[in-house]
């Protein structure tokens, strides 16, 4: 499991380095249009009759996200002003969670009702793991069937949030690519610069999803070995 959980830490630096770079190059490259993040994401906004959702710029890097509880498209500095591929995909993809949000996307509810639930059993996780390497004697007080029971129904969780996370990501980035397209957002040559940008920030989602599912199969062996 060391060994498993070193190389999904190396392939997930190894992916969002490689997000980082493909970000950096495309964003120095303008768009033939012109427009800025922060127009692109109020263009698509409007098209798709959402009135009540702002656009605003956040600080740090890459920082870019949708928020569903004040309905807000949160942009980094780099995508807000920027006027470029890279800005023209993360802007859209962001803007595409507030089209799922709009029209009831099923996973992207189902998400956001799985939200605290995740927070509690990561919380319960770090608990449980800290618990037992400083004071193991006295965790094993409380039963180690009991303990791997937690363990594994609180890994379960974050990993089945993992996984509805991916068909979302997806999504979110085919309803950009679909609308910067048909607006005539970006030219052929930026629609690819753009296609690949989002492609490698879904990656980053599918390598946590591949150590939440490895974590979790590893969990249920040793609860299952733990019996024996």
């Amino acid at each position: 499991m060391f060994i498993l959980l070193i190389v999904f830490f190396v392939l997930g630096f190894l992916v969002s380095n490689r997000l980082k770079n493909k970000f950096k190059k495309y964003s120095q490259l303008g768009l033939r249009s012109g427009l800025s993040g922060r127009e692109i994401a109020e263009m698509m906004l409007a098209d798709h009759g959402i009135t009540d959702v702002k656009v605003i710029s956040v600080q740090g890097h890459l920082s870019d996200h949708y928020n569903p509880a004040n309905k807000t498209v949160n942009l980094s500095p780099e995508v807000y002003s920027g006027r470029s591929a890279a800005a023209a995909a993360v802007a859209s993809h962001e803007c595409g969670h507030a089209v799922q949000h709009a029209t009831a996307y099923s996973f992207l509810q189902l998400r956001s009702a799985m939200v605290p639930i995740q927070n509690v059993s990561a919380k319960i996780l770090n608990f449980i793991i800290f618990g037992m390497f400083f004071f193991g004697f006295a965790m094993k007080s409380f039963g180690m069937d009991t303990i791997f029971m937690v363990v594994v129904a609180a890994q379960f969780v974050i990993t089945l949030f993992s996984l509805i996370t991916l068909p979302v990501e997806f999504d979110a980035s085919k309803r950009a690519m679909a609308w910067i397209d048909q607006r005539g957002i970006v030219t052929s040559q930026e629609h690819e610069m753009a296609k690949d940008a989002l492609h490698w920030a879904a990656m980053t989602y599918v390598v946590a999803a591949l150590a939440a599912v490895t974590q979790l199969l590893y969990f249920v062996m040793m609860f299952l070995g733990g019996r024996d």
